[in-house]
């Protein structure tokens, strides 16, 4: 079978390659102070400091993938023979080369999306900013996209998901962000290229093989090329593998990687990634751009991007905005922000950085309502404390149905967030991280998806926040015994200040003694809060 890109992808299916920006004549880049080199980028930034004030965002990671109701990267496990989402599908919906993931698009409505209702709750709860998800890895984008036709104004919900999230959220006061994860479409949709490697339907290749615009006349998805959506066969499996195993391996080995640089063989989607990730911030003006990457997408259009978006926002609002990308080296943590997705700081850093993460999967799954394990509040608030204290901020997404709605196991944790910040949030908003970010036994490890393995907070797990003359200080888990014991605040300690007065948040003056060993503060009856209080510690020698 002939599945070269020639056969596939028409002539003129993307826009011209933009040039480098930094040079280009009239470019945006060119007319601001950063060029696109991480020595520029390095040099010239600093975070803005409503991000640092901010310490709290709200993610809307929703699309088509979340229609069936089955989890994350449904788009693309469900072309792997073997897989439960495979499985799942092909029961639910049927095989995959009859029912391909684009049918979910046109099922994609968004009905029951009430984003005023939405943004009421997640403003009660302290988000200071929230991320509207622009696309994802299935490359569909959920903007008024001038170069993809593939948008949400021409299918699905036909309406600008991420302009309406603009205009509600700045309404607010909110600060508004946008994520992109369209750099890795080109390698993770090569799945939706293959075949059943056993079975009844051995060979007979999925939807993304054989599906051209001519094949769209009379459909929903008339006018529309399903290579653009599905980006062209890279990987596409030859003929002839004849187990799971063999498909399997061949995916790993290829299209399985979380692969950075640009595909040398399709410049078609890098064109088009460079326009449409251009178009993005020129219509919405976002103060942050969350890039779903390690380091930057797609080597030095990622560069030229960040770099035409640093000075693009100048321009706009005579501030810098954040980029966040993962797994960064030390340096490159002064050139954009960095993200921790569904991990850990094990230490205090000093760039301010996020941690992104999930109460349930990225994609909604009704499993985890119908058995009601997502992560409840209780840790989602130890999360933020500990990641504030190491001067980091968290973005929590709240998984949408693909109606747009979210549950009511949601919206009960949402409420219970509330609760806390009603009373705590001064110990959070607008300060900055103390001398050192706090104590306790239990230890973490910093990197990305550590979550897993994290072991549960304990009262004895302090955790440091300070503005002005204020020190806060956080037991991530009520003591039984009534009692806060701070060993870092003993009088022995190096520097040790004075404390002469402690307050419960929410609550009253506190009595507390301070020996050589630690500080000693009694709680007494009064909950304030369900979890983690906070103390306020006044005194001498408290200031950073």
């Amino acid at each position: 079978m002939n599945l070269s890109r020639r056969g596939l992808i028409g002539a003129g299916a993307a826009t011209p390659l933009l040039s480098a920006c930094a040079t280009s004549p009239g470019g945006v880049t060119a007319s601001g102070p950063f060029r696109p080199s991480w020595d520029s980028l390095i040099e010239g930034y600093r975070t803005p400091d409503w991000f640092r004030d901010a310490k709290f965002g709200i993610w809307s990671h929703w699309g088509p993938q979340c229609v069936p109701e089955f989890g994350d990267w449904y788009g693309r496990q469900m072309y792997i023979q073997g897989n439960p989402f495979y499985e799942h599908h092909v029961a639910t919906y049927g095989h995959p080369s009859r029912y391909g993931f684009m049918e979910f698009i046109d099922r994609w409505k968004g009905d029951q999306w009430d984003p005023e209702s939405l943004l009421d709750l997640y403003q009660a709860a302290g988000a200071r900013y929230v991320v509207s998800m622009a696309n994802h890895h299935d490359n569909l984008d959920l903007f008024d996209s001038a170069h993809h036709a593939w948008n949400t104004m021409r299918v699905g919900p036909k309406r600008d998901i991420v302009g309406t999230w603009e205009k509600a959220v700045r309404a607010r006061g909110l600060r508004f962000g946008v994520s992109n994860h369209a750099a890795h479409a080109w390698h993770w949709w090569q799945t939706a290229y293959g075949y059943d490697a056993e079975g009844p339907l051995t060979g007979v290749r999925y939807d993304a093989a054989r599906l051209t615009r001519v094949d769209g006349v009379g459909t929903w998805w008339e006018g529309l090329d399903p290579q653009e959506l599905y980006t062209g066969p890279t990987f596409a499996p030859p003929d002839g593998i004849g187990s799971i195993a063999e498909m399997n391996a061949w995916h790993d080995a290829r299209d399985g990687q979380w692969i950075e640089d640009p595909p040398a063989d399709n410049p078609a989607f890098v064109r088009s990634w460079v326009a449409r990730q251009r178009d993005l911030i020129t219509k919405y003006r976002p103060d942050m751009v969350y890039f779903d990457n390690y380091g930057l997408p797609l080597g030095r259009y990622g560069l030229e991007a960040t770099a035409e978006y640093y000075n693009a926002s100048l321009g706009w609002r005579g501030e810098l905005p954040v980029v966040n990308g993962k797994r960064l080296e030390p340096d490159q943590r002064r050139g954009i922000t960095e993200t921790v997705e569904r991990g850990f700081s094990d230490s205090l850093r000093p760039e301010p950085w996020q941690t992104d993460t999930c109460i349930g999967d990225w994609h909604y799954n009704r499993a985890r309502f119908t058995g009601h394990y997502y992560v409840p509040a209780a840790s989602v608030i130890q999360r933020l404390v500990d990641v504030v204290s190491k001067n980091g901020n968290l973005l929590l997404s709240i998984p949408q149905r693909g109606d747009g709605s979210i549950d009511s196991d949601e919206r009960a944790i949402l409420t219970d967030i509330a609760a806390w910040m009603a009373v705590n949030g001064p110990a959070i908003f607008e300060t900055r991280p103390w001398r050192i970010y706090g104590e306790g036994p239990t230890e973490v490890q910093g990197g990305m998806h550590g979550e897993g393995q994290a072991r549960p907070w304990t009262a004895q797990d302090i955790r440091f926040t300070t503005r002005g003359q204020t020190l806060y200080a956080f037991a991530l888990d009520w003591p039984q015994d009534g009692q806060v014991v701070i060993r870092s605040l003993g009088l022995g300690t190096a520097d040790a200040p004075r404390i002469e007065r402690v307050d419960l948040l929410g609550g009253s003056s506190l009595p507390f003694r301070q020996t050589a060993d630690a500080l000693i503060v009694t709680l007494g009856q009064t909950r304030p809060t369900a979890f983690v209080p906070a103390l306020a510690l006044h005194g001498q020698g408290l200031t950073r």
